[in-house]
Order: C-alpha cells, then sequence, then structure tokens
C-alpha cells in the first residue's frame, strides 16, 4: 500500500492531470479577417435578435455561475452522507459479541455504507472497524475535519479549492481510491476514516450535473423568453418604431403626415418620441423657409438685371433736375439721387438677407437726427397726405457711431412697418395715428425708440419675432423687415428688442461705440 489506512495526515491533493499540448496558432492574418467578419456580421444583425442572443447568453452564464458551486456542494454531501453511513456501519459493527464482526456481516455493512474499509478514532484510540476485503493503493485523501477559524481570503480560496475538485473529478476516467477523513458530531478530537472508490461519486456528480444542466437550460429559455419579451415590448418595439418612422421621414421631409406621433409615455422612451416630433417639425419648417428663400433668390435674380437698368436710366434722369432753378426740385432732387443710389446698392447686392452675413459695418461718427429726418423723407413723412404725424425727438447734437447705410436700412424696416400698420387700421381704432422716434446716449451707447399707436403685434407675430417668412401678420408682408434690422444691429455689436407698451408697438436699437463694443 501507498499510504497506511492509520496515517493521521491532513488533505492532501490530487496529482494533476499532464497538460494537453496547444493547438497550433493560426496565422494572424486568418485570424483577423474571422474576426473581421463575425463583428461585421454582428453590427447587421437586427436589434430583436441581438437582444435574444445576449439575453440568452446572460442568463445561461448566471446559471453556470449557480451550477459549478451547486456541484461542488453536491459532491461534499455525498463524502458526509458516506462518512454518515459508515458511521453507522462501524456503530453496528461493535455490537458484535467481543467485537469479532463475522465475514458475511462485515461485507453488508461495507456494502450497506458503500465504502471499502472504516476506521476510526474515539476516546483517545484508533482501531479499523471494517477492514477492507482485499489490498488496496491510497490515490488520494481528502480531510472534511473542520479546520481552524479562517479569514475571508482564505474561506474564498477553500471555496474555490473544492469547486476545482468536483470540477475534476467530473473530468477523469481512471478508477481512483480515496481516502476520506470526518469528525465525529460532539467529540472534539476524534474522527472517522472511510475507503472509497471514487467511480460511484463520478457518476453521481455525473447524473446530479445532467439534471441541474437540464433544469438550468430550461430556467435559462423561460427567463430569457419572458425578460426578452419584456424589454421588446419597452424598449426595442418602441425604438424600431422611431428609427421606422427616422427612415420614413428622412425620404421626404416635407411631407407632413411623416412627422412621428409621439405616444403618451412619460418615461426616457415618450421622451424621445416627443423631442423627435418636435424636431422634425422644425426640420420641415426650415426646409420650406429655405425652399422659400430659393425661390425668391431666383425670381430676384430673373428680374435684378432689369430692375438696376431702370434704376440707372432713373438715375440719369434724375441728373438733370440738378440743372432746375425750381426751389423745390433743388430741394428734393438731392434726396431722389441718394435715394437711386442707394436703391441701385442693394440691386448690385441681390437680396443681402440670403447671404451667410452682413457686410461689415463701415462705422463713423454722425449726427443722428439728419439721418432719421431722411427716413422720414423716404417714407413721405410728415405729409398732408398721410393722416400720421411724423415726430422725431431727437437732439441735434448727438451723435452716433455706425454705418450710415445699415442704420438707414434698421430704421426704414420698422418705420415703414409702424406707417403700414397705421395705414391699414380703421380710423375708427385710431385716434390720429403718430410715430415717434427718439434717442439718447448714456454709457458709451446710443438707445434709440420708435413708437406708434397702432393696434400692436399680435400674439403669434411676438412668438415669431426677428424671424424671416413668419412674423409678418400683413397681408403679402414676407417678415423680413426685422430679420434684416436685427442681423445689421447685431453686427454693430448692439441689440434690439420690443418694449411692452399699453397700445401700439414701441421697439429700442441700442448701438455701441466702437470701443465700447471691443
Amino acid at each position: 500500500m501507498d499510504q497506511r489506512l492509520d496515517k493521521e495526515s491532513p488533505q492532501a491533493s490530487a496529482p494533476r492531470p499532464k497538460r494537453r499540448p496547444s493547438l497550433p496558432t493560426l496565422p494572424l492574418f486568418n485570424r483577423k479577417d474571422r474576426h473581421t467578419s463575425t463583428a461585421t456580421t454582428w453590427q447587421q444583425l437586427r436589434l430583436p435578435f441581438k437582444l435574444l442572443v445576449l439575453t440568452t447568453a446572460f442568463v445561461m452564464l448566471a446559471e453556470i455561475l449557480i451550477f459549478v458551486p451547486s456541484v461542488a456542494n453536491y459532491r461534499v454531501n455525498w463524502l458526509n452522507d458516506r462518512l454518515m453511513s459508515a458511521y453507522l456501519a462501524a456503530l453496528a459493527a461493535q455490537g458484535a459479541p467481543d467485537g469479532a464482526v463475522p465475514e458475511a456481516l462485515r461485507e453488508d455493512l461495507l456494502m450497506t455504507a458503500a465504502v471499502k474499509a472504516v476506521a476510526w478514532k474515539r476516546e483517545g484510540r484508533r482501531s479499523v472497524v471494517l477492514a477492507p476485503t482485499e489490498a488496496m493503493t491510497i490515490d488520494a485523501v481528502y480531510d472534511r475535519r473542520p479546520m481552524q477559524e479562517m479569514g475571508l481570503f482564505a474561506a474564498t480560496g477553500a471555496r474555490i479549492a473544492l469547486i476545482g475538485e468536483a470540477l475534476a473529478v467530473l473530468g477523469r476516467t481512471d478508477e481512483r481510491i480515496l481516502r476520506v477523513t470526518g469528525p465525529l458530531k460532539g467529540k472534539p478530537g476524534d474522527f472517522i476514516e472511510i475507503v472509497i472508490p471514487e467511480a460511484p461519486m463520478r457518476a453521481a456528480l455525473w447524473q446530479y450535473a445532467r439534471n441541474i444542466l437540464f433544469l438550468s437550460v430550461i430556467i435559462s429559455l423561460i427567463t430569457a423568453a419572458l425578460v426578452y419579451l419584456a424589454l421588446s415590448s419597452l424598449l426595442v418595439r418602441p425604438m424600431m418604431r422611431i428609427t421606422d418612422n427616422m427612415l420614413h421621414f428622412a425620404e421626404n421631409p416635407e411631407d407632413p403626415n411623416r412627422i412621428m406621433t409621439p405616444s403618451k409615455r412619460g418615461d426616457e422612451v415618450g421622451i424621445a418620441e416627443r423631442e423627435l416630433a418636435s424636431m422634425q417639425r422644425q426640420l420641415s419648417q426650415l426646409i420650406l423657409q429655405k425652399n422659400r428663400l430659393a425661390q425668391l433668390g431666383l425670381a430676384v435674380s430673373k428680374i435684378n438685371h432689369d430692375l438696376r437698368n431702370m434704376l440707372a436710366s432713373a438715375q440719369l434722369i434724375s441728373d438733370r433736375l440738378t440743372g432746375i432753378d425750381d426751389p423745390t426740385v433743388q430741394r428734393f432732387a438731392p434726396k431722389l439721387i441718394a435715394s437711386l443710389d442707394r436703391a441701385i446698392d442693394f440691386c448690385n447686392a441681390t437680396l443681402t438677407f440670403g447671404r451667410a452675413e452682413e457686410a461689415t459695418p463701415h462705422r463713423e461718427l454722425f449726427p443722428l437726427r439728419p439721418l432719421v429726418e431722411e427716413v422720414g423723407d423716404g417714407l413721405g413723412l410728415p405729409s398732408e397726405e398721410k393722416p400720421v404725424d411724423w415726430l422725431v425727438e431727437i437732439d441735434p447734437e448727438l451723435q452716433i457711431d455706425a454705418d450710415r447705410d445699415h442704420l438707414y436700412r434698421v430704421l426704414s424696416n420698422i418705420c415703414r412697418n409702424a406707417l403700414q400698420a397705421l395705414e391699414t387700421t380703421p380710423s375708427d381704432e385710431v385716434d390720429g395715428g403718430a410715430i415717434t422716434v427718439s434717442a439718447t446716449r448714456r454709457n458709451g451707447e446710443v438707445a434709440i425708440e420708435i413708437r406708434d399707436n397702432g393696434p400692436g403685434l399680435p400674439g403669434r407675430a411676438r412668438e415669431h419675432l426677428f424671424q424671416a417668412f413668419q412674423s409678418s401678420q400683413r397681408r403679402g408682408g414676407s417678415g423680413l423687415g426685422l430679420a434684416i434690422a436685427q442681423e445689421l444691429v447685431m453686427a454693430h455689436g448692439g441689440r434690439i428688442e420690443l418694449l411692452e407698451t399699453a397700445r401700439g408697438a414701441a421697439f429700442r436699437l441700442v448701438i455701441p461705440d466702437r470701443h465700447q463694443h471691443a
């Protein structure tokens, strides 16, 4: 015998099986191509299939993490059952007269306990209770007696060792003989030893493993199906609905019927649906606006050439007015020439608002009041024919640092809107229309206010203020005036805002000096 039956030795580890030779490594390019092909195939799979595969894989992984410790625990319990059966057999053998166990009884007790031999230590004495019927070689020793109190890491290591031993048993095919030592309950220092073949334990482990594996597969499939159905209903289908709608909307963004109809969900999916619908509406409106701008630019480009020639002819004719001695003609001729020059410059610019940005302002310091009066002359104010008063409340000495042409366009656009609002309002609703322009200088900036006592701006116009093609409520209006005015004011580093008034509309323009803007 390699080891004596009565030897008090701690548990010994079983010899490790020889390491199998590794397979030859594939060439690097083959492995890379295979990995790339697998990754590409996985990326092309639909989301529901990916969810099903991942759910099944994760549940199976969880079952494996439960299965492996359960096999190790079954092995420990199986050994404990053999120790208990051997202990009962030893107690039965002790009942034999004079301690002599008949051969037939000894064989029956060993067969009943499913062991080859039994020995114990009681009251400080060791003895072989049921001797083996044949000579045996002990291949491995396992000590099931409780060891000293272990720390967390030591206990974890011991449990991992038990798992490794159980898996090793499942992987062996040889017939080994084991000696197992276990404690006697309530008797510190006493123990019982048994000699058993490993084959019955391996067969029991395989039967248990097959049962657990079958049960784990069934549980995994049921759990995966339930999780898949839940996630598919809560996440996958809504996400596929959002994706399909995005693809459908992309085919024709101008079709309002393709905008997503959000559900009433209050979670993140519902928020995504509502935000997507809002973004699609904004994008659809933006595309319609861009198309309108493109059509407008095409129309302007067609008429620009002929209009510029007409204005050039009018300019040549107006130059002859300077030779007329009539005081009235001499008074209005320079203003007419200046207006024609400005109109020709606008034609050359060809719809400046359609550019990415306005030209950089050429700023200079000049009196503001003459420019405002020129704006009034361009609008025909003051005039006895128009029932609108033109009031300029600006100090003649007040100067502003700005681009003269840009500021003229800003004031002209705002004042023209006010004049059109007053002219289209019934006389019984307006008791004497008036447009008032005032300005003050303070802390290196000039604030200009333009007020009228008309009907004011409606709610929808206020919501889309300074937005092209949306802020106008007048029939035939484009809403470009305020959009151009805001862009020109911002180019000066200033700001434009609508003031709250009891009646009419009031705009405030703030133009800082150049050193203030810098």
